[in-house]
C-alpha cells in the first residue's frame, strides 16, 4: 500500500526510526558484551569499588564471545533446490539463484548475517538491482546492520513485510538519511542532524516530535519488485516479543566472572607478601642526626620500608611477631569454572569450547557428540526459523532477474550439516544410507555440499559409472567372441 502523501510518510518513518532508537541502545549492548568492553564491575560492594575498582577499568574476561560463535560457526548457507528440479543438476532458475548469491559474496555476507542476529537477536538482508554499468539489472544483495534497518509488519499476518527502513548518518553532510520502501515505491529522505533528538534548527526542544524534520529528497521511485526489499532474519523469535539473544543470559554471569577476577587479582597482592604484625613493642624508630652527627630526636620509620624490607630488627624482652596468612585463592578460580560450567548449561555450548580441565581434553568420539547434542539442536532450531526468511531473498532475487514464478517460497533451502563428524563416521554413515537404497545426490546433500559441488560430483560420477559401462561392455565383447583359428605357418604336418 502506497502512501499517498509527505505527513503519512514521515509518520511511518518517525515511528519506525523511534523504535529503530530502542533497539540500537539495545543491539549496542550486547555487541559490547561480545567484544568484551562491558564496562565498570558490577555487583561490587562500594567499598571494594573506592577503594580498588578504577584498577580493574579496561579488564574483562569474555566468555560472550565463544558462546555466540560456537553456533554461528556451524550455520551456513549450502544451496536451494526448486520444486520440480532436475535431479544431478542445476536448473536455470537454481543457478541463476545461487549465481546471484555467489557473485555479492553470499558466504561471508551471510556468516557475517547470522552471527549479528545471535548477538543482537536479529539482522538484516537488502535486495535491489544495478541501476547502470555492464551488471545493470542484475541484483545487488547487501547485509544490513541492526542498527540501521527495521521491518514492520502486517497486524493481520505477522510474517508479511509491510514497510522496510534502512537509516545512516551521513558526516559529511551533517544530515541523516533514510530509505523506506513498501510494496510499490521506495522514499528517500533526509533530515537536519539536530533533529535527531528532537531538537528543531530553530533551537527549539520538542521530545514529542524526535521523529520530525524528514523532508523528501527526490520524488518517489516505483518498486519493479513488488515487494519489500529488506528481509529480517531474526535469531529464536517468539510469538510475542523481541526475538532472543544467545549472550543476554551470559551477560549477569559474565559480569560476575569479571568481578571475582577483581578479587583474586587484589587477594594475589597480598598473598605474595602475607601482612605481618608486631605486638607488645613500640614502632620502630630511627634516630635524627644533625650535621655534626649528634642525636636530635627520632622518627618512624617508613611503612614502604618495613614492607620492602622483609627483616625487622626489635629489641625489647616482651616483643613478639605474628602474621595472617594470604587469603586461599583457589575458591576464586573453583568458583569462576563453576560459573563457566553453569554458562555452558544454560547457553547449550559443549563444555570442551569453554574449559579444559582434566578429562575434557581427550574425549571419545561418542562423548563429544553427547556433549555437542545441545549445540546442534539450537542450531538447527534457528534454521528452521531462518528458512522462511530465506525463502523471502529468493523471491526478491527471482524478481530482480525475472524468473517469474519457479516456486521459491517451496524452495528447499539447503544448509551445512552442524554436526561434525570425523571422516570415518562420514564414510560409514554414507555407505549404510546408500545401502538402504537412498539416492546419491539426496546423500550429498545431506553432506552440505553446494550447488555447484553436487552438479560437478553427479558429472563426474556419471563419467565413472559410464566409462565403467564401457569396459564392462568390451570385456563382455571379448568373452563372446570365439578363439580365432592358429595361423598357418607354410610347415608339412607331422606324420
Amino acid at each position: 500500500m502506497a502512501l499517498n502523501s509527505l505527513p503519512q510518510i514521515q509518520l511511518v518513518v518517525a515511528k519506525l526510526s523511534k523504535e529503530l532508537d530502542r533497539r540500537r541502545e539495545d543491539a549496542n549492548r550486547w555487541m559490547r558484551y561480545y567484544r568484551g568492553d562491558q564496562g565498570a564491575l558490577l555487583f561490587a560492594s562500594e567499598d571494594f569499588r573506592q577503594a580498588s575498582g578504577k584498577r580493574y577499568e579496561g579488564f574483562s574476561d569474555n566468555w560472550c564471545q565463544p558462546v555466540a560463535s560456537a553456533g554461528a560457526e556451524r550455520t551456513a548457507l549450502r544451496g536451494l533446490k526448486l520444486p520440480g528440479s532436475t535431479v544431478g543438476k542445476m536448473s536455470p532458475e537454481e543457478s541463476a539463484i545461487w549465481g546471484a548469491l555467489q557473485d555479492n559474496g553470499a558466504d561471508a555476507q551471510f556468516a557475517q548475517a547470522f552471527l549479528q542476529s545471535g548477538i543482537q537477536r536479529r539482522a538484516f538482508v537488502s535486495i535491489w538491482g544495478e541501476t547502470s554499468g555492464k551488471n545493470a539489472g542484475q541484483p545487488v544483495i547487501a547485509a544490513e546492520s541492526t542498527t540501521q534497518a527495521i521491518v514492520a509488519y502486517d497486524p493481520e499476518v505477522r510474517w508479511r513485510r509491510r514497510f522496510g527502513l534502512k537509516s545512516w548518518v551521513d558526516e559529511d553532510l551533517g544530515v541523516q538519511r533514510a530509505t523506506l520502501s513498501d510494496a510499490d515505491l521506495i522514499y528517500k529522505l533526509k533530515r537536519p542532524m539536530a533533529a535527531l533528538n528532537g531538537v528543531m534548527p530553530s533551537g527549539l526542544i520538542v521530545p514529542s516530535m524526535a521523529g520530525a524534520g524528514w523532508e523528501l529528497v527526490e520524488d518517489p521511485i516505483p518498486n519493479h519488485l513488488g515487494l519489500v526489499p529488506l528481509v529480517e532474519l531474526p535469531y529464536l523469535p517468539p510469538l510475542e516479543g523481541d526475538p532472543l539473544s544467545v549472550i543476554s543470559g551470559v551477560a549477569a554471569m559474565q559480569d560476575a566472572v569479571n568481578l571475582l577476577w577483581a578479587y583474586l587479582f587484589n587477594s594475589a597482592d597480598y598473598a605474595s607478601l602475607p601482612a605481618r604484625v608486631v605486638m607488645g613493642q613500640q614502632p620502630p624508630k630511627v634516630p635524627v642526626l644533625d650535621q655534626d652527627g649528634q642525636k636530635i630526636g627520632e622518627r618512624p620509620v617508613d611503612s614502604e620500608e618495613l614492607t620492602k624490607g622483609r627483616i625487622l630488627w626489635l629489641t625489647g624482652q616482651s616483643a613478639s611477631v605474628g602474621q595472617w596468612d594470604a587469603a586461599d585463592l583457589k575458591p576464586f578460580t573453583e568458583a569462576i569454572e563453576q560459573i563457566v560450567g553453569h554458562i555452558a548449561a544454560q547457553t547449550r555450548t559443549p563444555p570442551h569450547y569453554l574449559v579444559t580441565k582434566q578429562g575434557m581434553s581427550n574425549l571419545s568420539g561418542d562423548a563429544l557428540k553427547a556433549a555437542e547434542t545441545g549445540l546442534v539442536m539450537k542450531v538447527i532450531t534457528s534454521q528452521e526459523h531462518y528458512e522462511g526468511r530465506i525463502r523471502d531473498i529468493f523471491e526478491l532475487i527471482s524478481a530482480q532477474l525475472d524468473l517469474g514464478d519457479v516456486g521459491t517460497q517451496r524452495a528447499r533451502v539447503q544448509w551445512r550439516d552442524p554436526e561434525n563428524r570425523s571422516d570415518a563416521q562420514k564414510a560409514d554413515a554414507f555407505q549404510k544410507r546408500q545401502a538402504a537404497g537412498y539416492p546419491f545426490e539426496w546423500l550429498l546433500i545431506e553432506d552440505g555440499k553446494s550447488p555447484d559441488e553436487i552438479e560437478m560430483i553427479m558429472a563426474l560420477k556419471q563419467k565413472e559409472q559410464a566409462a565403467a559401462l564401457t569396459a564392462g561392455v568390451q570385456d563382455l565383447f571379448r568373452d563372446l567372441t570365439p578363439n580365432p583359428p592358429p595361423a598357418a605357418t607354410g610347415a608339412p604336418p607331422e606324420a
